[in-house]
């Protein structure tokens, strides 16, 4: 089925360019639309729309996150937004793929029947992208510091895929690593995995006690109350979803080294990452072949 139609790939980062380079050296064609660079390739077409791009692809892969890309923030204004764009756009012949898409568009889908495909609703692929994320938060936190993570004290806010791998890749590095999380079952599987643990609720009464602090929590856990605590030296890295975890405008007044690092995979590894997106958008087609 995929061999028989060509895949447009709009927007996004360098793993959309990964992702197109691999298709076409499996031998398909692939139409882009104002991708971060232009791919020079013979089965290659860049399309002067997005509206091109949907009248001569079937299958149509959007960036991550899918909302939030340059192709609709430069399009869209308050009468058009993202999801009209795409009703007009979307017909039952497509095939609509990409990440973190928006309910609207999902719904959109939904009601015309088109097979709608988010790869980061994909636990094996949320789960590898995990890797990336802590390789990449362990890359930022060692360039934003003056001391080594081996033997310093880290702090891992919250327990989830993205906090479980980074807190075992830190402890390979010789860190010494507290986890903190609000769930019961979190701090459990923590502490068994030798990991020292503290609820959230008692977090202030650790906090100067850390060189570095990784937050994975996509909401406001160290407030000014809490960043009032901790160490003059300390380095914050917030891997969660914008806006954050960190009152990063307190952090800035009092000197605090913090920093949002979003989208971490596509900027330190996006070759892997589009391999691993590429897998599971394979097994999805194959899925829906057989």
């Amino acid at each position: 089925m995929l061999s028989q139609i060509s895949i447009g790939i709009f927007g996004g980062d360098m793993r959309q360019i990964y992702l197109a380079d691999t298709l076409l050296k499996k031998g398909y064609h692939v139409c882009t639309y104002n991708t971060l660079e232009k791919i020079e390739h013979k089965n290659c077409k860049e399309l002067g729309s997005l509206k091109e791009l949907f009248e001569q692809c079937k299958l149509v892969i959007g960036p991550i996150p899918f909302s939030k890309d340059r192709v609709f923030a430069a399009s869209a204004t308050a009468a058009e937004t993202i999801s009209s764009n795409l009703s007009e756009l979307l017909t039952d012949d497509h095939i609509l793929i990409g990440g973190i898409i928006p309910p609207q568009i999902a719904e959109i889908c939904n009601n015309k029947g088109i097979p709608c495909y988010d790869y980061m609703n994909d636990e094996k692929i949320a789960i590898l992208n995990a890797i990336a994320t802590a390789e990449g938060s362990i890359m930022e936190a060692i360039k934003s510091s003056h001391i080594n993570l081996h033997g310093s004290n880290c702090l891992v806010l919250g327990y989830g895929r993205c906090g479980k791998v980074l807190a075992d890749k830190l402890k390979g590095l010789d860190a010494r690593v507290t986890i903190a999380a609000r769930s019961a079952e979190a701090l459990a599987y923590a502490e068994a995995a030798g990991f020292a643990t503290c609820e959230l609720s008692d977090l202030k009464r650790i906090l100067p006690d850390f060189n570095f602090i990784f937050n994975t929590i996509p909401a406001l856990v160290l407030d000014k109350d809490h960043l009032a605590l901790v160490d003059p030296n300390v380095t914050i890295i917030d891997i969660a979803s914008q806006p954050g975890g960190v009152d990063f405008e307190y952090a800035l007044k009092h000197n605090i080294n913090a920093k949002l690092c979003l989208g971490i995979p596509g900027k330190v590894s996006p070759k892997t990452s589009a391999e691993i997106i590429l897998n599971g958008i394979m097994s999805f087609i194959k899925e829906r072949s057989d």
